[in-house]
């Protein structure tokens, strides 16, 4: 009965619903488990050979290659370049592939292609006129692939060409362990990518007549086939990027001659292409580890832009284990490099830019390159290839193996802004950290944007933060790297914005409102609160590394990631990428109400209540509750202002004499007896569930945070009371006081709540 007791006392002190012991009148109809505390798996597939619960390649994984030995001749007099390849595919799954899939991606800017027309569209009232021109006046750019021939031994191979994705009608069916090589020549048109946006092709520079190229999805690429999906066939419309196999390369390539060239992968042909004065600057770069080197300096870059040469050049590369290649060539280019240490290997850190680029690249691209492979090996695995290089492009941030195209131009005189720096360095940070995810931790991109640009972002915000302690001279008198994106505080606006116009993070990147906020910015955000706030650094950074090192050079899934996550850390975190990643939800947490109570030996009314729903109907007078103690509201008409007279064991006497029966006499002195009680309730109006993260401030101005796990909502959704006993008054209490949790609503944070203003007192205190 003592038990009973003790549960009927703490019913009534913390005041949980009685509900479940009343007998209804009415029987209710049953629902569906909604808890968000449920498990995931009414999302996940089933676990298997190929993948694990745990998050891990099964021990049946697999992955087909591709590989590629390519002839590519660029001509810079029309724009056009031409390729032929070798491609053998090699099948090592356990099925008969009855066909083979490539991709086409130049074909969205072929003639009609259907990506022109796949957003509704309507007349602007106003427009500049450059836009008005190219929307309405431009002839159609017709950019895509024109294959001239395919062919298997020299015979022709039936193909049926499906816009951007192209089967191959194989002879006899590829059996597993087996490969299939064939030819295919092709040819498109290069387009401008200041004038026609696009994630490659050329800029002109009108003052020079030279051109810069950042050249990618330049040849016809096996589509990939897996375990998941099989055939990867979703079309290209413009917003997902790739789903590519992993190969070695072999790739010629002919500019003109007076051209410098980048490139994924080893240069094999250095001493032939490279001049005898850049050989000894690069010998010299390679010793380096603290400054860059310049290689081709700006005043030759500026004397080969008045050559045109008419001879032609071939640069010779060769890369291992890439999923792609892309390269980028001009005779405007500036070229500097450093040797950065990456664990136990050392990696050419490299930057090409015209001299429209300068001083801002010159002074802060390789540094940024180098700084980047640094924090990212440490956070997921050590970088494995030779060099990475960021090449300047107006108004481009793209990413490919070893190589990205970055933006950030000062003005004509040279000077820029703070935004104009940071951007710059931001968007290298970001494009050279897509190394490692997804160039390596190789997700389909296709169909999960955030897998890559999301925990890119994530892991671009730790990047930029340690750039800035590394370059305190970057801040310029800030106090920390002014991150875009990583911050909760960042992300509100867009959480608590329209939600017909938002969309879950686990949505395809074509049907996304917002492509930045849904695929960059609150998965990014997710992850740092998840890091920050809710498994703290060690656990979450051993889990994250985890996932890196167990899906290098592998194709991860969205559930690879998330079981990964609660395997390697034991957090159950279905909870957190239930409401994060699969809703719309947003965190709003507040203060509902504050009750003040003091103990006393006094039946209250509600207190007989409960006790009578036990058959105990006169607890002054039964031997079971003689001695209870029962908590009456500060306030309440059962309240006695005397009660604040006396200190708690004089208004419940019977805990002075359970102190005095039951504690020695040193136990009595160490004991810490509160002098007030209060019963917080807690609500969410948001949906999104997330620890709730309290200061308390007392009458002295110390104050104390306290956290109470997620799991403090998993019976009750709407709103959580605690119970709370200080030895001092509690004058302030603040939800989120230091901002961590993304909470839309800071108004209802606070009790007692604090006073804003209205819009108009704000714009009238601003005149003022």
């Amino acid at each position: 009965m003592k038990k009973l007791l003790k549960c009927i006392f703490v019913s009534s002190l913390f005041l949980l619903p009685l509900g479940l012991l009343a007998q209804e009148d009415e029987q209710q109809q049953g629902h569906t488990n909604e808890n968000k505390f449920r498990q995931l798996y009414d999302q996940f597939s089933t676990p298997n050979s190929y993948r694990t619960a745990a998050g891990a390649p099964g021990h049946e994984y697999y992955q087909n290659t591709a590989d590629y030995k390519m002839d590519i001749v660029l001509n810079d007099e029309n724009q056009r370049l031409n390729g032929k390849a070798t491609v053998t595919y090699t099948n090592n799954s356990p099925n008969n592939l009855e066909y083979l899939w490539m991709q086409l991606d130049q074909n969205i800017r072929e003639k009609g292609s259907p990506s022109k027309e796949k957003n509704g569209s309507g007349f602007s009232p106003v427009m500049p006129v450059d836009n008005f021109t190219e929307s309405y006046m431009n002839e159609e750019f017709d950019g895509g692939f024109k294959i001239t021939s395919l062919t298997k031994d020299g015979q022709p191979l039936p193909h049926k060409i499906n816009w951007t994705m192209m089967r191959i009608d194989i002879p006899q069916a590829l059996m597993p362990g087996e490969s299939f090589t064939f030819d295919i020549e092709w040819n498109y048109l290069v387009n401008n990518h200041v004038t026609n946006r696009a994630r490659s092709g050329y800029e002109h520079f009108e003052e020079d007549g030279n051109n810069a190229y950042v050249i990618a999805q330049f040849f016809p690429r096996m589509a990939v086939y897996n375990d998941v999906e099989g055939w990867q066939n979703y079309q290209f419309w413009g917003n997902g990027e790739w789903a590519l196999p992993f190969g070695n390369y072999e790739v010629s390539i002919t500019v003109p001659k007076d051209h410098v060239m980048e490139a994924t992968g080893e240069l094999q042909n250095r001493k032939k292409v490279f001049t005898k004065e850049m050989m000894s600057r690069y010998e010299e770069a390679k010793k380096s580890f603290d400054k860059p080197v310049i290689i081709v300096t700006q005043e030759e870059a500026e004397a080969a832009e008045k050559g045109f040469a008419k001879k032609t050049q071939t640069w010779e590369w060769k890369a291992d284990m890439v999923r792609d290649f892309a390269f980028a060539t001009s005779r405007k280019f500036i070229y500097d490099a450093m040797n950065v240490k990456v664990g136990d290997k050392e990696v050419m850190a490299i930057s090409l830019y015209p001299k429209e680029g300068n001083p801002l690249w010159e002074e802060w691209s390789t540094y940024a390159v180098a700084s980047t492979l640094e924090t990212y090996s440490d956070f997921t695995f050590q970088y494995p290839y030779h060099k990475a290089i960021s090449v300047h492009a107006k108004n481009q941030g793209m990413e490919y193996p070893m190589i990205c195209w970055n933006y950030g131009r000062p003005s004509t005189d040279g000077t820029y802004s703070d935004r104009v720096k940071y951007g710059m360095i931001s968007v290298i940070i970001h494009e050279v950290g897509h190394n490692y995810f997804p160039m390596i931790v190789n997700s389909d991109e296709r169909q999960w944007g955030w897998m890559d640009e999301g925990l890119n972002t994530f892991m671009q915000y730790l990047a930029e933060q340690e750039f800035g302690k590394k370059h305190p001279d970057a801040l310029a008198g800030l106090d920390a790297y002014p991150s875009r994106r990583g911050e909760p505080t960042k992300i509100v606006n867009y959480m608590k914005g329209d939600q017909n116009y938002i969309s879950p993070i686990m949505t395809n990147p074509e049907q996304v409102y917002q492509l930045g906020n849904n695929a960059y910015g609150k998965p990014a955000t997710a992850l740092n609160i998840l890091r920050e706030t809710v498994m703290g650094h060690e656990l979450f950074d051993y889990a994250f590394k985890t996932f890196a090192q167990r899906w290098m050079f592998k194709h991860p899934t969205p559930e690879d990631f998330f079981r990964t996550m609660d395997d390697a850390s034991a957090i159950d975190l279905d909870w957190y990428f239930r409401g994060w990643f699969y809703t719309t939800d947003y965190v709003d947490i507040g203060v509902k109400e504050v009750k003040e109570y003091i103990p006393t030996n006094t039946p209250t009314t509600a207190g007989k209540e409960l006790l009578a729903r036990y058959g105990i109907t006169d607890p002054e007078n039964d031997p079971r509750t003689a001695d209870a103690v029962y908590v009456v509201e500060v306030g309440s008409d059962e309240f006695d202002d005397k009660m604040l007279e006396k200190d708690v064991l004089e208004n419940a006497p019977s805990l002075n004499e359970f102190i005095m029966d039951n504690f020695t006499e040193k136990e009595r002195i160490d004991l810490d007896v509160p002098k007030y009680f209060y019963e917080i309730t807690f609500n969410k109006p948001g949906g999104l569930v997330m620890p709730v993260i309290v200061e308390y401030t007392y009458e002295d101005g110390t104050s104390k945070k306290v956290t109470y796990p997620a799991q403090v909502w998993r019976k009750n959704d709407a709103e959580i009371s605690k119970a709370v006993t200080s030895s001092q008054r509690i004058v302030k209490i603040t939800v989120d006081p230091d901002l961590e949790t993304a909470d839309v609503d800071l108004s209802n944070n606070s009790w007692p709540a604090e006073e804003t203003e209205s819009e108009f007192e704000e714009f009238k205190n601003q005149k003022d």
